[in-house]
């Protein structure tokens, strides 16, 4: 009896931010029986780890390769649809002939991505014994899970227990025999360098360190960045936030300054409108909603921009509300595709790390202008009353705009700065 069958596709999403994807890994083997809405294969990107699932019941069949570029619509794999019956003896099949691939665990079977297997291979290292590390879905064993396990080799004299280490012996280089997915070259013993420093390890980079690197090459290559900065008293809001925290609480929102800084940037887009905008070869796009990113730093690993989307619409409560959501999931790797797209505008608050100014802050194309939080300090400052200068110790930071000078001239930039500083120093905003 025939089996009718038939062959979907599985592409990367169309609609994505920032620069392209990379494929991480595939979560499923070739062969194996995937289910409709079945994670089966990650994508990266500077800013999110995304999944993209199976379409329907059937079999899986890999197309594209481990670390290969992966641009919008791409075709990933293919799902062969058949009857069940079918599938479950093709399953069967391929585990008679690929027993190597499952690796028993604690927690039952664990399965590995051709791209870990081959980098466990190619190092010697005893998959059961990390395999508990696994930061994965489900816990699966990553390629950056080995990696950091290579890393963490090379930087300790003392050997991990339980996982064995490469002796070192010095062979000719071999040619690998699939070029399709090169493995990265990563040196169990960094080379001495004749008269030169001594290296202490070779860090290989991530796909988001990668791609958040070309994006910034990108940036400063197309865009002539500019900087302006203006100092700014924190006063007002502190003693507001003082007034209103515990209301804040009460419903569960932490009030931050960064949530003032968001509602000053609202009302100062009013003052210079094209700073919410985007070139384009033949005309300047201004955007009506102000859809404002916060860079969350995310340690040695990079940083991500969630965006908090139609400010213009939202209050202070709402946008405190909004950012903590978002912040959160940015830290517990959880945010969503749409939670980092559509951003007309940034704020980078560096000064949480003790900096007082940075220039140039790097434009976040293909957006115009970028905007600059150093640390809060207490400074002394000179206030005219009554006709009198007097000495003042004011909370005070720096505030920074950097530009795209292709959109905005100086006028324009020091008019914004010029109202963010106003609305901070006299904060008048509703709750």
């Amino acid at each position: 009896m025939s089996i009718k069958s038939q062959t979907l596709d599985i592409t990367a999403p169309v609609q994505q931010e920032g620069t392209k994807a990379v494929l991480r890994s595939w979560l499923k083997a070739d062969g194996d029986v995937v289910k409709k809405d079945e994670p089966v294969v990650e994508l990266e990107t500077d800013k999110v780890v995304v999944e993209v699932c199976a379409p329907c019941d059937g079999v899986l069949r890999c197309v594209m390769p481990v670390d290969t570029d992966a641009a919008p619509g791409s075709l990933l794999g293919r799902v062969e649809s058949a009857s069940a019956t079918a599938a479950v003896a093709s399953a069967s099949a391929q585990a008679a002939q690929k027993p190597q691939d499952r690796v028993q665990a604690s927690a039952g079977e664990f399965r590995l991505s051709p791209s870990v297997r081959r980098l466990l291979a190619e190092n010697e290292l005893d998959a059961a014994s990390i395999c508990a590390r696994g930061t994965g879905r489900d816990g699966r064993l990553t390629r950056q899970d080995v990696l950091d396990v290579i890393a963490q080799q090379q930087a300790s004299p003392v050997t991990p227990p339980n996982v064995p280490v490469k002796t070192e012996v010095e062979k000719p280089p071999v040619e690998i025999p699939n070029p399709v997915t090169p493995a990265p070259v990563i040196a169990q013993k960094p080379p001495a360098a004749t008269g030169g420093p001594k290296v202490a390890s070779l860090i290989p980079h991530s796909s988001m360190r990668r791609k958040i690197a070309e994006h910034m090459v990108h940036s400063v290559t197309v865009a002539p960045h500019v900087t302006s900065v203006f100092e700014v008293d924190f006063s007002a809001i502190i003693a507001h936030r003082k007034r209103n925290k515990e209301l804040f609480a009460s419903q569960g929102v932490n009030l931050t300054f960064t949530a003032y800084f968001i509602a000053a940037c609202v009302e100062a887009m009013k003052a210079s409108p094209y700073v919410n905008s985007r070139w384009h070869a033949e005309h300047l796009e201004v955007f009506q909603d102000v859809n404002i990113g916060v860079g969350a730093a995310l340690g040695d690993k990079g940083l991500i921009v969630p965006v908090i989307h139609q400010a213009q619409e939202l209050s202070l409560m709402g946008i405190a509300s909004r950012l903590q959501v978002v912040t959160e999931a940015a830290r517990s790797g959880k945010l969503k595709p749409a939670d980092v797209q559509g951003g007309t505008f940034t704020i980078s608050n560096h000064g949480v790390s003790g900096s007082l100014f940075a220039s140039p802050i790097i434009i976040n194309q293909p957006q115009s202008a970028i905007l600059g939080i150093g640390a809060l300090e207490k400074r002394v400052v000179v206030k005219e009353i009554d006709g009198v200068d007097t000495f003042q110790v004011r909370p005070m930071a720096y505030v920074s705009l950097t530009i795209d000078h292709r959109v905005l001239d100086g006028s324009q930039t020091n008019a914004w700065l010029s109202r963010f500083v106003e609305v901070i120093q006299s904060w008048t905003l509703k709750v």
